[in-house]
């Protein structure tokens, strides 16, 4: 049985930037600005294939353990790249949302994520959520203590609406590149029945027939929910 080629929710572990800048005798920070126009021309393929919601593995709160040159870089990377991509992610009907602890974040890094997610409000066409300063562990204490302080039972739906992504439905589908086969602290609670794709592509070299490949794996597959094939065949019927 297949469904629906599209799914609705895409979440990405955008993997391989450091390996693809190696290959090829280039400092780190090279491939992650590769990996920038890797994910600049995957929120188009999206939009353009109709997904409604797009979520980036962009930094973890683990990734303050590399070298500091590198997390320097990469948080330069950060507001350059919003100063330079938010018009037009505004134009295109893309609504930015930064998912993360920002506590630990620079002023300016942090004024720019609020600006960004100003400036695209309205929009409509894609949710795309930037998980930056990440962890899929630190989404459920940070529920868990939301609700504790409000005084509020802590129960599935009630910590469902409380995690930093309720605003959008679990994801369907989880791609990763770079050829590791594991979640690595990424939407933990939220992909309890999220579909896993795992990709040898290093990410700056997963472009949009990488992407249509994903989603043919995708639709290939039976979705239960716990539920048996019978079931979900009867619901279809």
């Amino acid at each position: 049985m297949t469904h629906q080629r599209t799914p609705h929710h895409v979440a990405i572990v955008m993997d391989g930037n450091g390996r693809w800048a190696t290959r090829r005798f280039l400092p780190r920070v090279a491939g992650h600005k590769k990996g920038m126009d890797a994910l600049r021309a995957c929120v188009r393929h999206c939009g353009e294939r109709g997904v409604k919601v797009l979520t980036v593995f962009a930094f973890s709160s683990e990734n303050w353990n590399r070298p500091a040159d590198e997390v320097s870089a990469l948080m330069e990377l950060l507001a350059v790249a919003l100063a330079r991509e938010v018009p037009q992610l505004a134009a295109e009907g893309v609504r930015l949302h930064f998912i993360g602890e920002r506590s630990a974040l620079s002023d300016k890094v942090r004024d720019g994520l609020e600006k960004a997610e100003a400036a695209t409000a309205g929009n409509t066409k894609l949710a795309f959520n930037v998980c930056f300063n990440y962890g899929g562990r630190w989404d459920i204490a940070q529920a868990a203590a939301r609700l504790a302080a409000r005084g509020e039972p802590i129960t599935e739906a009630s910590m469902a609406e409380a995690m930093a992504l309720a605003h959008v439905p679990d994801p369907d589908l989880i791609i990763r590149t770079g050829g590791e086969q594991r979640i690595s602290n990424f939407l933990l609670w939220q992909a309890a029945y999220s579909e896993l794709y795992f990709s040898d592509k290093l990410w700056p070299d997963f472009d949009a027939a990488a992407l249509d490949a994903a989603f043919a794996d995708y639709a290939s597959r039976e979705r239960r929910f716990g539920k048996t094939s019978e079931q979900v065949a009867q619901k279809v019927a």
